[in-house]
């Protein structure tokens, strides 16, 4: 069995959660095998897979005043495979020697990167195997390459239909694509305990509503007003790495939608909290993805991992991210019908009136159903995508063996990484390694 160790890193805490699904699919024995490097403090993410003593808690790579150079010193000054690289920082002298010297105590046979050209760089030149996580976006600068070339190869966290056409066809082919990783969930969610959720939260949580909007009731079945018409509910999810162009739409959306129960879960900016009718973090968004009327998100991969295969219908609102990353997600989105963009979504409240079936129709080509678990949803995904007749042995394959599964359990099959890297990675890709230097 190989040991594995995972770098995550320290921005928003997207990095560390997809630590900790890779995780969960691993055995019981393996994953305590398993370690995890993060400069990310313990109150920013609990890990749930791993205990904490599986973490190693790196240095800050942050510039210092003493540093000799700065870390983006200059054409001249900067080497052209790395992004970042301050020079007589005491802090990453330290992170580096934290990450070879666990390396070598816990004899960890692969490392998976997420993501750090740094790291990468740092492990290819000591002769440490390691993978590379690619994020989507538009990733062609030498660093990125180099970090690339290097790897035994690359692990995407989406589905290949996803992949931007501007991704080189070598990079494609290095890619070994997990699809989207999600965490399952056992509890099932009616539209009746989701009233009740929202009627907690309006009691609970800090609240600006506007006097047209009625809150819930755990009595009622559904929302209305006064008069008796049901009331839509827009959920409207943000997370940690970065929220100011989704609420920066927020005056906008209570305009197109007035009498609406707009749900803001995630941080806010304060001075748009008086657009939205509950504000509230809490630790589980499956209720509100399942049952909500319009879901509005960025485009990070772990809110867009969890919506993916609910037939609510989704509008995406990306984020400025390095390398585009959330907006080339977002138009992959969109052009495989999973999605509305902003401007498609007003344009079709004025043409439809904001009726939720029909915008779905247009999405998806199908009703808006709610199903009741997501692992329901998941699971029928998976049968329809494998065209397993439910009831089958291939099926409950299927449904428990993703790709991200098959891929951690294969670390486990084999007694070193040369013999994995050609028995089990290999056949899967669709490059080699040339084994001959050519002239």
């Amino acid at each position: 069995m190989m040991r594995i160790g995972y770098y995550a890193h320290h921005h928003g805490s997207g990095h560390c959660r997809q630590a900790d699904k890779l995780a969960a699919l691993l055995p019981n024995d393996a994953r305590a095998q398993l370690t995890v490097f993060t400069s990310l403090d313990i109150n920013s993410y609990r890990f749930t897979a791993i205990d904490e003593q599986q973490i190693i808690r790196l240095n800050a790579e942050d510039e210092r005043p003493d540093d000799i150079l700065a870390g983006r010193a200059g054409q001249y000054w900067q080497p052209a495979s790395l992004h970042y690289s301050p020079v007589g920082n005491s802090d990453i002298q330290k992170r580096s020697h934290q990450i070879l010297d666990t390396i070598f105590q816990c004899k960890i046979d692969l490392m998976i990167i997420d993501v750090s050209v740094e790291v990468a760089m740092l492990c290819r030149a000591a002769s440490i195997p390691y993978l590379y996580v690619r994020l989507p976006g538009i990733r062609d600068d030498a660093p990125h390459i180099g970090a690339f070339a290097g790897a035994l190869a690359l692990l995407a966290p989406y589905p290949k239909a996803l992949e931007s056409a501007h991704t080189s066809e070598w990079v494609c082919d290095k890619t070994l694509y997990l699809d989207f990783i999600y965490s399952q969930k056992t509890e099932s969610y009616t539209y009746e305990s989701f009233i009740d959720i929202l009627a907690k939260l309006s009691i609970d949580s800090e609240i600006s509503a506007p006097e047209s909007t009625s809150l819930p009731s755990p009595k009622k079945a559904q929302l209305t007003d006064k008069s008796g018409a049901t009331i839509p509910i827009i959920t409207v999810i943000k997370g940690y790495g970065g929220h100011k162009a989704i609420d920066e739409k927020l005056p906008e959306l209570r305009s197109l939608l007035p009498d609406a129960l707009i749900v803001s879960l995630g941080p806010i900016d304060d001075d748009k909290r008086c657009y939205v009718d509950i504000s509230a973090e809490i630790d589980d968004v499956t209720p509100f993805i399942c049952h909500s009327d319009y879901l509005m998100m960025a485009c990070g991969l772990n809110a867009v991992a969890q919506a993916y295969h609910y037939d609510t219908p989704l509008i995406v609102v990306p984020d400025d991210r390095p390398h585009n990353e959330q907006a080339v997600m977002s138009e992959a989105l969109v052009t495989q019908n999973k999605a509305l963009n902003w401007q498609q979504f007003k344009t079709l409240m004025s043409i439809d009136d904001g009726q939720p079936e029909s915008i779905a129709q247009i999405i998806h080509g199908q009703s808006k159903q709610h199903p009741t678990t997501s692992v329901d949803s998941i699971k029928k995904n998976n049968i329809e995508e494998n065209n397993i007749e439910e009831g089958s042995s291939e099926e409950t394959n299927a449904a428990t063996l993703t790709v991200a599964q098959a891929f951690m359990h294969s670390t486990t099959d084999y007694p070193t990484t040369k013999r994995w890297f050609e028995n089990w990675l290999l056949p899967r890709l669709n490059l080699t390694p040339e084994s001959t230097i050519k002239d």
